[in-house]
């Protein structure tokens, strides 16, 4: 079998059995795209407005849904009918962390019902197994994905170390519903005890902290090249946000066609050099 940054997208699509994995490579290799919008406006209009001119783009949109101030239920039908125009995944970037029975309930409940809508989610790994337990719950039987953060793109992150070693050990052994990490490269390899091995191992990484224009936002955040990040560090997903939205929340839809375009052309471009494929 060929290395993973060997395989194509729908080559290591036929190996995973959970289907918010398999959709998200397949929708990638369709639409030669791997490239995921994120999109962090306060306003539906805005939000909406933005996800119709990048969604023929992008494999994946991924949402913050609790920061939009005029949220409503009306909304999430919208994003949905979009996901299917535009055939594109959703990812809640939800980043539960607490104990099992209260993600669960946070997952299935509340105003935003996540699970009902969202095709993938993550959490961060700190309260342990009982985070995944809880979320599996609600989420496996509705074919559901789960991202572990196992890093983050901003100066100062903790999660380095052991802490990255220990939420790879938990996914590798929740693999039906775990179907990857939020991270700045590859997993493969990290944290194995004695006698382990990764052969066969296909966790998706999606990372952020992407730009083309700068290197920071005086916040914190760090950024790299698509082709940093895929060819270099050889993970799958970029995820870009003001890059291709600007600072007007995407008020010229035009400019912000063309920056999806671009960093679509820069994420396939990178992947296609990884695989050594010309097509």
């Amino acid at each position: 079998m060929a290395s993973i940054l060997k395989q194509t997208y729908s080559q290591r699509a036929a190996n995973h059995t959970n289907p918010a994995a398999k959709a998200l490579l397949e929708t990638i290799e369709r639409k030669r795209s791997n490239l995921c919008v994120s999109v962090d406006v306060t306003q539906k209009a805005d939000f909406l407005r933005i996800i119709d001119v990048v969604g023929p783009y992008i494999c994946l949109v991924k949402t913050h849904v609790d920061v939009i101030e005029d949220f409503d239920y009306s909304l999430v039908e919208q994003l949905q009918e979009l996901s299917v125009k535009h055939d594109f995944q959703i990812f809640e970037d939800r980043k539960f962390a607490d104990i099992g029975n209260t993600v669960a309930l946070q997952y299935s409940s509340g105003v935003y019902k996540i699970a009902q809508w969202s095709h993938i989610t993550n959490a961060h790994p700190v309260p342990g197994p009982s985070i995944i337990t809880g979320l599996s719950s609600v989420g496996l039987p509705l074919g559901r994905g789960l991202l572990l953060l196992a890093e983050m793109s901003t100066k100062g992150s903790l999660a380095v170390g052991s802490y990255t070693e220990e939420a790879v050990r938990m996914a590798r052994a929740n693999r039906d519903f775990v179907i990857g990490f939020i991270a700045q490269r590859r997993m493969d390899g990290i944290g194995l005890r004695d006698g382990e091995s990764s052969v066969g191992e296909d966790f998706l990484v999606l990372t952020p902290g992407v730009g083309l224009d700068v290197k920071g936002d005086g916040m914190g955040q760090q950024y790299r090249t698509p082709r940093e990040v895929v060819l270099e560090s050889g993970c799958d997903v970029i995820i870009v946000g003001r890059g291709i939205y600007g600072k007007d929340n995407g008020a010229n839809p035009e400019a912000v066609r063309a920056q999806a375009e671009r960093y679509r052309e820069e994420g396939w471009k990178a992947y296609q050099e990884r695989i050594g494929s010309t097509a």
